[in-house]
């Protein structure tokens, strides 16, 4: 086969994702986890009498002679991966091969193997994962005290910090990190069950032994380092594939809704952030001026895709027929090693943007003056209460005077509210211009927002450095 730039290949095997990455989940390295895992049964069954020291050995010995051009020659005559691969193996065992898928199903071996790949993935994902929060860890504490405005409905609301901001984004990763540790911890194997996961092909093999069929399971698995599940039919439950897409596209979710406020917050009506941007950078073929949000818009491109992966894994779990049927397998192939491939990409460049992030402070400060003041009016009409104006009629006073004010700023003027308050004397008879001043000022407008964004941070290195 012709893996050059001739043919179709996937953006996955060159554009996006890890070298990391992409060696877990390579034919390579899948042929030599099969061959790990028949290594392991014939171990268990060694130790049962039923494969002999010799056999074991040889085996032992050609656990890495990956032939793949031999084994895609016998599939293209017997149509049947796994079989293949059975055959170049056995073929280079002269002493072992004869023993070799001793009384186990297709599935025994391609279920473990997903599952040794799953947990690979999940661990270098997890890696990846824990940079960036701690990245985001650092930014939240050098920002904490930093006042923006914070929006809702896209619309100016009251101040915020940057640091409280980037708080969320990393509350919400850290539950996809405690997620993610939480589906590693669980992942399970099918075991050695056979054909429809009653192991009576193994009862029969070890009629004449003293070791039960759950017991060879329980030494093969254990060289293994791979817990299973009690119960299987010809496969593991696919539900297991539905939970382990779940937990990638809540993190895509995670992800996507960061990288759209970046992109919102990087266009010049609001101009607060910018990706870094490299001196040969080129933001457009035809606009030499544009700066694109680039990797922001790529994280939001790949998320929309991780999400939809959850439908096939879906239909696998909830269509299932009876024992197994086949319907799951080429989709298979390519979600689980694409929903990983896409998800690393996604925490990798989110943590390259992070760590690079640009905060334009005189955007910040710009908006902050032209739309803190609405906000900070709250505080003026509870002053009034205070010093004994009618609620209903200080509320009218500050609202005539802030449509006054928003019709000025339509018209590119500065904010004039603090102006026309000041001017109002139905106000001035309760507080005086210093007071309104004080008040109007929204910069400190952020309630406990920076100490919350602090306690946060410390929590987001606690928990990934523990798991260290």
């Amino acid at each position: 086969m012709d893996f050059t730039h001739d043919t179709y290949i996937s953006p996955f095997t060159w554009r996006y994702g890890s070298g990391e990455m992409r060696r877990i989940w390579s034919e390579t390295h899948k042929r030599r986890l099969m061959r790990r895992v028949w290594v392991a049964l014939a171990a268990a069954q060694q130790e049962a009498g039923l494969v002999t020291a010799v056999q074991l050995t040889d085996l032992q010995t050609h656990q890495d002679d990956i032939d793949i051009a031999r084994a895609q020659a016998i599939e293209r005559e017997t149509r049947h991966d796994v079989m293949a691969e059975i055959r170049t193996f056995a073929e280079q065992c002269p002493a072992g091969g004869g023993i070799l898928h001793l009384g186990a199903t297709s599935a025994d071996i391609t279920d473990n193997v997903d599952v040794l790949r799953q947990r690979e993935a999940a661990v270098l994902l997890a890696d990846r994962l824990r940079e960036l929060l701690l990245a985001l860890a650092d930014r939240i504490e050098a920002t904490a005290d930093l006042t923006v405005m914070a929006y809702t409905h896209i619309q100016p609301a009251e101040p915020t910090t940057l640091g409280y901001r980037l708080a969320g984004y990393a509350q919400d990763l850290g539950q996809d990190y405690r997620d993610l540790q939480a589906l590693l911890a669980n992942l399970r194997g099918k075991g050695f069950k056979g054909a429809v996961g009653t192991q009576a092909s193994f009862a029969e093999l070890l009629a004449d032994t003293a070791v039960t069929p759950q017991q060879m399971e329980a030494a093969a698995m254990a060289r293994l380092e791979l817990s299973y599940f009690p119960i299987a039919t010809q496969t593991y439950t696919r539900q297991q594939d539905l939970r382990l897409m779940q937990v990638l596209a809540g993190l895509a979710a995670s992800l996507h809704k960061f990288a759209t406020d970046w992109r919102i917050l990087q266009s010049p009506p609001f101009g607060e952030w910018a990706e870094p941007f490299g001196r040969q950078q080129v933001g457009s073929s035809a606009m030499p001026f544009k700066r694109n949000p680039i990797n922001a818009e790529n994280i939001c491109s790949l998320a929309r895709y991780v999400a939809g992966l959850v439908t096939p894994a879906w239909d696998n779990a909830g269509q299932a027929v009876l024992e197994r049927s086949l319907d799951d397998s080429a989709n298979r192939r390519i979600f689980m090693a694409e929903g990983f491939l896409a998800a690393e990409e996604m925490v990798r460049r989110m943590a390259r943007l992070v760590r690079g992030m640009v905060v334009e402070e005189t955007a910040v400060t710009r908006n902050v003056a032209a739309y803190g003041p609405f906000a900070a009016t709250e505080r003026v009409l509870m002053a009034l209460v205070k010093a004994g104006a009618s609620r209903q009629e200080a509320h009218e006073w500050i609202r005539g005077a802030s449509l006054a004010a928003w019709a000025a700023l339509k018209q590119s003027a500065e904010n004039p509210l603090l102006d026309l308050l000041l001017a109002d004397e139905r106000i001035g008879q309760y507080l005086t211009a210093e007071q309104i001043t004080r008040l109007m000022d929204a910069t400190d407008y952020t309630g406990t927002a920076a100490e919350r964004a602090m306690v946060l941070a410390k929590m987001v290195r606690e928990d990934v450095m523990g798991d260290e």
